[in-house]
């Protein structure tokens, strides 16, 4: 005798059941504190990131109760949100930290400009450890928060 197997039926995802719509950045930043603070103890943020630094709409879906039409970037190592425009800085952040956390991991002291009253990154140090693929454009600045990199001059 054969039996017929009873077909599953798929689960809709959330991207073919909540409606498309525009998402401020402040709202996905919402969303994300949301998130977080549902995550169970040990589970990182960057669960949410792609390897694209693009975010992972799927998971935040129930929170926005909608998908964004924008395309949005996080940095995996800060966190931090950033719009379509600012994918570069997206990257650059990351790159920058990574290579301040090896040089002080290395060192043992922050790669500063020398007597640079905002903690200025200093990228000859970083090169001559051979730990940046380029130079940024840009300039970049060691908080006292964990030793993370901001790209706002501070105050």
């Amino acid at each position: 005798m054969f039996w017929k197997r009873k077909k599953k039926e798929k689960t809709p995802s959330p991207e073919e059941t909540l409606p498309v719509r525009h998402v401020s950045i402040d709202e996905l930043r919402e969303a994300v504190h949301k998130y977080a603070d549902s995550l169970p103890k040990g589970v990182q943020l960057s669960v949410i990131i792609n390897e694209d630094l693009t975010m992972n709409y799927e998971l935040l879906a129930p929170f926005l109760k909608a998908i964004p039409k924008e395309t949005y970037y996080m940095s995996r190592e800060t966190y931090e949100i950033f719009e379509e425009k600012d994918k570069q800085l997206a990257e650059e952040l990351d790159m920058i930290q990574k290579a301040v956390d090896k040089y002080v991991q290395q060192k043992k002291e922050l790669p500063v400009i020398e007597g640079d009253p905002y903690h200025r990154v200093s990228y000859l140090k970083l090169e001559k450890l051979n730990l940046l693929p380029y130079r940024p454009d840009r300039d970049f600045y060691i908080t006292d928060e964990e030793f993370l990199i901001t790209h706002r001059k501070p105050q």
